[in-house]
């Protein structure tokens, strides 16, 4: 890198620079195994480097996307403390979401909240420290067209979504329902209002 080009990167006249990427979790843990284990048949993550101590695990062609600090003897979170509540990952298309709820299930790994949230389909689990992860698909094709639905819609009137059955969506999935119709978001049920639909 020249002289004027490292001058050019620091010009604060380039203003706010968004990050290019989300790059790892880091997690603290006294149950290493397990979550290394949980990792591996969740996200087919594999470690990059491992010992008693640490483990930094990758599924795809970043170094880490989490590393595992082992820690005997940490004390649980309590449950709904202060901190982050869920890290979410996409999935290329429904069928993608689909088809690793029905491996993962095959596992006994099965989410605990399921939902239309309009603009995702998202399933959520629970680590084996019961760091939640989300799992979801995006409902329209564009995110101009979603970021349009969010804007437009009833999404002000309901911005929690509304709980599905994954078995239910996976066998008209596998039956050939349009998609189209697979990713709609359904009305509230009778008598329910958002808060309702929110699973812990």
């Amino acid at each position: 890198m020249s002289h004027e080009d490292r001058q050019k990167a620091l010009d604060p006249k380039r203003g706010r620079l968004a990050p290019t990427k989300l790059a790892h979790v880091v997690r603290r843990t006294s149950r290493f195994p397990e979550m290394l284990r949980w990792h591996e048949i969740v996200f087919g993550a594999y470690p990059v480097y491992a010992d008693d101590t640490i483990a930094f695990v990758t599924y795809d062609d970043e170094h880490h996307r989490f590393a595992f600090v082992n820690m005997p003897g940490l004390p649980d979170q309590p449950e709904l403390a202060t901190g982050t509540d869920h890290v979410a990952f996409t999935h290329a298309s429904l069928g993608d979401l689909l088809y690793t709820y029905e491996r993962l299930k095959a596992e006994g790994i099965v989410p605990f909240w399921c939902i239309n949230h309009g603009v995702t389909t998202s399933l959520y689990y629970k680590d084996p420290d019961g760091n939640r992860i989300e799992f979801q698909a995006d409902n329209f094709p564009t995110v101009a067209e979603g970021n349009a639905w969010i804007r437009n819609s009833d999404f002000a009137s309901n911005p929690i979504g509304v709980i599905f059955d994954p078995d239910d969506l996976l066998a008209r999935f596998k039956a050939g329902e349009p998609l189209e119709k697979l990713v709609v978001r359904p009305p509230l049920p009778e008598g329910k209002g958002p808060s309702d639909m929110l699973r812990f």
